[in-house]
Parts: C-alpha cells; structure tokens; sequence
C-alpha cells in the first residue's frame, strides 16, 4: 500500500508540476491575446484563449495530423528494430510485439511520472521474454545515449542553419555566454570536484579485487557487467551501419513530425524546413523537462520557437496544444493502454515458447 502511495504522490507531484508550468504559459498567452484583443476593439467578452484553442484544435486539418500520426509509429517501428538488434547481439530474439508495446508503455508511463518509463519497460521485457534486468537497461540506456547524441546534432544543425538570428534569441533569453562562464569563473572549484572524483575512482581501482571478495561487491559486479553488456551491445549488432541508419531515420521522423504540423494549422502553414528545424529543437528540449510528456515546458518552448517567425503567442500556443494532444497524449494513451491490456494475454499465450538462443 505503502508503494502505491508514493507513485500516487510522484505522479501528482509531476502533474503539478506540469500543470502549473502550463498555467503560467497559458496566463501569460492570455495576458497578451487580451490586448491584441484591445488593440484591435474586440471585446473582451469575445476574447477568450481557451476559447481560441477550442476553436483553432477544431479547425486543424487533421489530414496533416494523420501523417503525423504515422510517422510517429513509424518512428517507433524503427526503435524497435533498432532494440532488437541489441538483444540480438547479446544471443536474445525478443518478439517484436513485446518491444514494440513496451515502448508504448514507456510514453504512458511518463505521462504519469517523467522518466519512470524506461523502468516499467525494461520491467516488462525481463518478465515477457526471460532476459536479465541489467541487461534489458543496458540496452535502454544505449538507447536514449544514442537520443541524446542525436539532440547534440539537431542543436548543432540549428545554431548553423538557424542563423544569428537563433544564436542572439539564445543569448538574450538564455544569457548564454554568462552560462558558460562558470567554468572559467570558479577554475578551483572544478579542479577540486575533478582531484576528488580522479582520487575516488584510484581508490577503487587499486582495491578492486578485495572488493570484489566481498559478497556484496560480487553481487554488485553481476549487475554492473550484465548493465555494460547491455550497453555495449550496439558493438555486437549484426550490421553497425544498418543500426546507425534505424538512428537517423527516427529522428528523421522527429522532425518530419514538427514540419508537416505546421500545415494543419493556418498560422503556421507558410513556415518552411529551417523554421521546422528551429522549431523541433526548441520542443525536443521542451520534452526534457521532468513535467509529464513535457507539458508546459513544451508548450512554452514552441511557442518561443515561432514567435521568432511572427507567430504570435496565441497561435503558438495553440500549436503546441494541437501537437502535444495529438500526439503526446493522444495516441500515446490509446496505443499504451491497448498494449498494457494485449500484452499479458499475448504472453499467457506465449509463455512456453523460447525467447532465446
């Protein structure tokens, strides 16, 4: 009872977070769409956001969302490909079913609690199809090592192609250069942190193997060796090249994602691929935040994106809700409650059948 407590108050705690993010965005889009509203005489009884919103969600072509909608799942059928392969290398043959649904769950789940996901999945595979926990979050942690070198680049190709104009908004909204100026403002600090973080991993090494004597530390070595396997098991997939490709092609699908939104939207529909690039990098950062699906932060940061491109703060957030309801909450509850539901009678089916090699 305990435990179904304390994920109730994680979850609200996130929830709450989340949702105050995305109240302090929506009262400041309404402060501003009330005098837009001013400005042009309308009255402020016809001048309601949320009903702007309502209205806009309406009157999207849901045409373009549809295509949206199948390069997410798209998308999610080349991650699971891709994980295969990693158990694959590792001697696996995990049905795709099982990693496929698990994935799903893994977006239900952090619509809950953010980040908590990746354990429920790595949970499932290893009750699903018999393979080791610490290998399973080998593979998961491979997995997102690979999302976050795949963010490195969509923010390196925006701050090239988005020009100076991105890098000044940066500078002046972020303060950018006065960030990266604490690592040149405490240089003892940092070298004290680094002697001791140095002297630690020393210690431990020189007395690894009396460590290791220990059944504690026997106990620990096992998880730590299944967890690198895991993680070390993009080495031993059967085509590396093929790999990286499944790599680009999903975050390919990212962006396509962001790009092809902006049609169904008429205040967007003229934005090009640069304002697209610009655009997705600003809510793949949005999704970091630990508040549930990114709400909020996600919001805000879309909006930022587009008021670059005179997009204003009301259409921007109603972008953001046609995008994130769409998707982020949308597809991802319907398709991971159906898996949370088909996924233990597919395996009380399949119970018997062996999952390795």
């Amino acid at each position: 009872m305990s435990n179904v407590v304390s994920k109730a108050v994680k979850a609200s705690l996130f929830f709450g977070i989340g949702f105050f993010i995305f109240y302090l965005v929506y009262n400041r889009q309404n402060k501003a769409y009330q005098e837009e509203c001013l400005f042009k005489n309308i009255p402020m009884g016809e001048c309601s956001l949320i009903g702007k919103v309502i209205s806009d969600m309406q009157s999207a072509d849901y045409r373009w969302i549809s295509l949206v909608l199948f390069l997410f799942l798209l998308s999610n059928v080349f991650r699971t490909i891709r994980w295969r392969m990693m158990f694959e290398g590792l001697g696996y043959k995990p049905r795709y079913v099982n990693l496929f649904g698990t994935i799903m769950i893994n977006y239900l789940a952090n619509l809950g609690i953010p980040r908590s996901g990746e354990i429920i999945r790595a949970g499932l595979i290893t009750s699903y199809e018999d393979i080791p926990l610490e290998k399973v979050l080998g593979t998961i942690f491979t997995d997102r090592i690979f999302d976050v070198f795949c963010l490195a680049i969509v923010l390196v190709l925006t701050l090239i192609f988005g020009g100076s104009d991105f890098y000044n908004y940066l500078n002046v909204n972020i303060d950018l250069g006065q960030k990266l100026m604490i690592f040149t403002e405490h240089p003892v600090l940092w070298s004290l942190m680094a002697l001791a973080g140095a002297g630690f991993f020393i210690w431990l090494f020189s007395y690894r193997k009396r460590l290791l004597q220990t059944s504690l530390g026997q106990r620990v070595w096992y998880r730590v060796k299944g967890f690198l396997d895991g993680a070390n098991s993009v080495k031993t997939v059967s085509s590396v090249p093929l790999f990286l490709l499944y790599t680009v092609a999903i975050w390919v699908m990212y962006f396509l994602m962001m790009y092809i939104s902006f049609f169904s939207f008429e205040p967007t529909a003229h934005l090009g691929l640069v304002e697209g690039l610009v655009v997705f990098a600003f809510g793949s950062l949005g999704i970091l935040f630990p508040s549930p699906g990114g709400m909020g932060s996600y919001h805000m940061l879309v909006g930022e994106g587009l008021s670059m491109y005179g997009v204003t703060g009301a259409d921007g957030f109603s972008f953001a809700n046609i995008v994130f309801f769409s998707v982020s909450v949308g597809i991802n509850v319907v398709l991971g409650l159906f898996f949370l539901i088909i996924l233990p009678i597919i395996n009380g089916k399949n119970k018997n059948q062996p999952t390795h090699g």
